[in-house]
């Protein structure tokens, strides 16, 4: 019983520093924050279709990573709390293998424009609250899709064959 409980904590931590090291390098190209974010570490937000230990790991990763990048305090909460749905949701969904993905997506799209409206203050002048608060879901969301869609299920497809070595629970 206790080298599960090792096992969970250390799979937790591992996922949890690769989502901060894959954030750095997305932030040293500028695309790891605001309107449009394609950070490749939303890619691991597809672990919970192999272990719950992710889902843990993957808010602690986000969070870390938004402490470190200078986020601002919404951000910091917000967005955490956004990938930390995704995660839920992927783990929930984990038996529709095509269905991992989405939840990370959706919850993104929806929860960082209104981040970037009310904790950035980033709004168009020429749209309303609403306008923005669309284009910012069309601009997240794609690149949600990049990360999360494209590369999640790259990522998930690649650890398909391994994933009983890798993520053992025994």
């Amino acid at each position: 019983m206790k080298n599960k409980k090792v096992l969970f904590l250390t799979q937790a931590a591992m996922i949890a520093a690769i989502y901060v090291v894959l954030t750095f390098i997305a932030n040293a190209f500028g695309l790891a924050n605001y309107a449009v974010q394609v950070r490749f570490s939303e890619a691991l937000t597809i672990l919970p279709y192999f272990t719950p230990a992710a889902i843990p790991g993957l808010f602690v990763g986000c969070l870390l990573s938004n402490i470190l990048t200078g986020c601002a305090l919404p951000d910091i909460i917000f967005g955490s709390i956004a990938t930390l749905l995704g995660a839920l949701g992927t783990y929930a969904l984990r038996r529709w293998k095509w269905c991992a993905p989405i939840c990370p997506i959706v919850s993104n799209m929806i929860i960082v424009p209104l981040v970037l409206i009310y904790g950035y203050g980033l709004l168009i002048e020429e749209l309303s609250v609403l306008q923005c608060f669309g284009y910012y879901c069309l601009t997240v969301g794609a690149g949600e899709l990049i990360s999360c869609g494209i590369l999640g299920m790259i990522l998930l497809f690649a650890l398909q064959k391994y994933s009983r070595k890798i993520f053992a629970a025994d």
